[in-house]
């Protein structure tokens, strides 16, 4: 069988680099996740960088715990965190085992199985919504905890799989200051995304949450 050259998978190469190179090449692939119910196609469209120990916005800043554990093992696996008491979100490991850095997948373009993505996003008002936001993005593919550590580069049977899609040319890749992220963290010009893509979310400099009286 002939695979179409945008449907070859990613190898764990891709992701064994610095995650600042990794992140802005990961724009324009396409993120398979397999359901019961269908195969939803997702092409990214913005993500994050996060670089471990050098890096006070990431999860691994501190050190290993059990809950970011993954990130201290190989590339190219997922580690999906639960956040404020109900959203997912969903990354890629990059660099050496033992670095913990990673890719925060922001918003993407479901490509195929858009009734699959609706059925979860009912509020979204228009498709170019479905994923546009990392809780949104992990919603509309029903990723959970339950994907945590999943290894989507292997070639076997794997509820997530990352394809090679069509890389975005430099002269179209934007960057920025990351989305919410506090103090030094949030300095860092670490988010990337496709030049006027409209699946792209708005960007939101850190509020601190108020304390209720």
């Amino acid at each position: 069988m002939i695979v179409s050259p945008d449907r070859k998978p990613l190898d764990r190469a891709f992701f064994a680099r610095p995650v600042l190179d990794v992140a802005p090449d990961l724009l324009g692939r396409l993120l398979v996740r397999s359901t019961p119910e269908g195969p939803i196609t997702l092409r990214l469209t913005e993500v994050e960088a996060y670089d471990g120990a050098n890096d006070p916005g990431s999860h691994a800043f501190r050190g290993r715990t059990p809950r970011n554990d993954v990130m201290f093992g190989p590339p190219g696996h997922v580690y999906v965190y639960f956040t404020y008491g109900m959203w997912h979100c969903m990354n890629f490991v990059c660099g050496p085992v033992g670095t913990a850095s990673g890719v925060l997948l922001r918003a993407g373009e479901v490509v195929d199985g858009v009734e699959l993505a609706r059925e979860r996003r009912f509020s979204a008002r228009h498709d170019k919504e479905l994923a546009k936001g990392p809780a949104r993005l992990a919603t509309a593919l029903g990723v959970d905890r339950a994907q945590n550590g999943v290894d989507a580069c292997t070639s076997g049977d794997t509820p997530l799989r990352i394809l090679s899609g069509t890389p975005v040319p430099s002269d179209q890749v934007r960057s920025g200051p990351r989305t919410g992220v506090a103090g030094e963290g949030g300095v860092h010009p670490w988010r990337f995304w496709i030049a006027d893509d409209p699946t792209v979310s708005p960007y939101r400099a850190h509020a601190p949450r108020r304390r209720s009286t």
